[in-house]
């Protein structure tokens, strides 16, 4: 069982959020992104923080619980600081070496 959706989404300092008509609408620093989600969820955003709850524990509502909350923290992340891919090698046997851009 997750419980992704239980966890509440910290919005930055500079970030908006707004749900309207099954859309959330994030704004931030880095620009505005809207991601289409489902409908039958409760938000509430108070002190910093965005809760998503669900009314019951129907299966639809427990599946887009998690997803609704995955989404809106990375619309919050995207606008606020952007995305940054990382590689870590870790072992013996592999060799890398980094030329301007290209590894």
């Amino acid at each position: 069982m997750s419980r992704v959706g239980l966890k509440p989404i910290t919005i930055i300092d500079g970030v908006t959020v707004a749900i309207e008509d099954n859309f959330s609408i994030v704004k931030g620093p880095k620009g505005e992104h809207r991601q289409h989600i489902p409908a039958g969820l409760d938000y509430e955003q108070a002190d910093g923080m965005l809760t998503i709850s669900r009314p019951d524990d129907s299966k639809t509502n427990r599946s887009n619980h998690g997803l609704v909350r995955a989404l809106i923290a990375n619309q919050v992340i995207g606008v606020s600081t952007g995305w940054t891919k990382s590689l870590e090698i870790i072992g013996v046997g592999y060799k890398a070496a980094v030329k301007g851009k290209i590894l």
